[in-house]
């Protein structure tokens, strides 16, 4: 039976977001490493294989190719960026370094009909991160598009069923990426569709059933949209033989310690137990300016003040996404890390190690998590709730933490998330959030000199959290809420605001 679509990681930080494209259009998708075995692959029967991008370069000594073997597996392969270079390397092409790195938008040129381009539109925007390009194509193949300043940008064997792309189609900055996708999986793999989220919760919910029933089960919960959905999802599976802690890091919004317990108790009707453990943490935080320190003190601080709120237990289960997963270091594959996740700690590895941990959402990003918490009925107000992360604000001061700074914080965020709320465009963006940034200001503040602090805010449009557009707030409500933010935060004297999407920039500013 066959499998869906393969997809080979070379370590692109979009690897999953490939995955999660195949899956939005109901088509199921793998993910697995690049140094796959060939008989091992053969034996999932996929309807095709895309090989990734990745940040190594083709030219390296040691870099990272598929066996030869592959291109004889019988099936249509897409090579993206990297996985381009490695088709046209070791097809017999020539990939060189190029004298300027391409990154970011650029446009499609169609020069020759393709079934991979069928009803794109000539001209379209599409996305380029890579350092080498493919300066002579290997025999029998064709080129399909260059950028208008003569780039390859597509090529392809009709008949070997080959076909390569030196952009991103999985990134939402390429225009037409989806169609690109879904071009390739049905008319060129001929893909039946056996994918939804429906299956999904059900299968999980078995699992669950089938690995923990009889156990003690833990869940730690923050009251965010991935904690919440695994708790619910948890008490589906095995009823209310599941423990839900909610520690109070000290690193939360205002009042949200309050908010968070009603919506879990009340609402939800979870057994919900709470330890304030506020003071622990900024303890163990103190003189700490590190951002990659302080994600992995509050996760050794949360483990730790876990570890005190039980006896003993048979699995943590933990909301971790994929997004978490990728930019810490993949369980899959040669990406390069970004940031350590919190859950990523190596408390929780030497856990996960015992067998210990379970992440049921670890390949789902936040848009499917949402899609299973409409399935299981969690009410809207909860689910729209704006991501927030794990070390909570010690990730949005920058510097060290103290209790003022996070006071001012707590502050200058109220004010604009509730005018984002009072303007209607809380639910239009993807997150929004302030930042405590460390240096000061000078201004005038009541005909004095004032020597002040900077408050940055940030809001921005997304679809899964991988990619990111700042959002185009109305200058009116940004300008109601800077000017609340320094009447109403005596420390404050100027604010910011964030025009930087994702990517260059991550979405945190740490």
């Amino acid at each position: 039976m066959k499998r869906g679509i393969i997809i080979l990681d070379f370590g692109s930080q979009y690897t999953q977001l490939i995955a999660r494209r195949i899956r939005e259009l109901g088509v199921y998708s793998e993910i697995y490493p690049y140094s796959m075995d060939i008989n091992s692959l053969r034996e999932l029967e996929p309807y095709g294989i895309i090989l990734s991008g990745g940040p190594s370069s083709v030219l390296d000594e040691g870099a990272p190719l598929v066996m030869p073997e592959l291109f004889e597996a019988g099936v249509p392969i897409l090579g993206v960026c990297y996985g381009m270079q490695i088709m046209a390397k070791l097809l017999g092409g020539i990939v060189e370094r190029s004298a300027h790195r391409e990154y970011g938008k650029s446009v499609l040129n169609l020069v020759k009909p393709s079934p991979l381009f069928e009803n794109v539109k000539d001209g379209s925007v599409i996305w380029m991160s890579h350092g080498d390009s493919v300066i002579k194509i290997p025999d029998g193949f064709q080129i399909t598009g260059k950028t208008f300043e003569g780039f390859i940008t597509s090529i392809e064997n009709l008949s070997r069923r080959f076909f390569a792309v030196q952009f991103h189609p999985e990134v939402a900055h390429s225009i037409e990426g989806r169609k690109i996708i879904s071009n390739f999986i049905f008319n060129i793999c001929r893909s039946s569709v056996n994918w939804n989220m429906q299956d999904f919760v059900s299968n999980q919910i078995k699992l669950l059933q089938e690995k923990c029933w009889g156990k003690k089960i833990v869940i730690g919960v923050s009251g965010g949209v991935d904690s919440t959905t695994l708790a619910v999802l948890a008490r589906k599976a095995m009823g209310d033989n599941v423990k839900s802690i909610f520690v109070n890091n000290g690193l939360l919004r205002l009042n949200e310690h309050e908010e968070v317990l009603k919506n879990l108790r009340d609402k939800l009707g979870l057994n919900v137990e709470y330890s304030d453990a506020s003071e622990i943490f900024l303890k163990n935080l103190k003189g700490i300016e590190s951002p990659e320190e302080k994600r992995k003190i509050v996760g050794k601080t949360f483990i730790d003040v876990f570890y005190k709120s039980l006896k003993d237990f048979d699995f943590l289960l933990q909301g971790t996404l994929y997004p978490d997963v990728i930019e810490s270091n993949p369980v899959k594959g040669p990406s390069q890390t970004i940031k350590t996740h919190h859950n990523r700690v190596p408390e929780v590895l030497k856990l996960e190690k015992e067998g210990k941990i379970i992440e049921p959402f670890r390949f789902l990003f936040k848009d499917e998590v949402r899609e299973v918490a409409r399935i299981l009925h969690i009410p809207d107000d909860i689910l729209g709730r704006h991501p927030f992360p794990g070390p909570g604000l010690a990730v949005r001061i920058l510097g060290d933490v103290t209790r003022e700074k996070l006071e001012i914080l707590r502050k200058a965020d109220d004010i604009f998330i509730n005018e984002l709320k009072k303007s209607s465009w809380y639910d239009k963006t993807w997150q929004a959030f302030a930042v405590f940034l460390p240096v000061r200001s000078v201004g005038v503040m009541g005909d004095e000199r004032a020597y002040g602090h900077v408050i940055a805010l940030r809001a921005i449009e997304s679809f899964d959290g991988m990619t990111a557009n700042w959002s185009h707030l109305p200058y009116e409500v940004l300008d109601e809420a800077a000017n609340k933010i320094i009447r109403q935060i005596r420390e404050v004297n100027r604010v910011v605001f964030d025009i930087t999407s994702k990517p260059p920039a991550t979405i945190e500013w740490e």
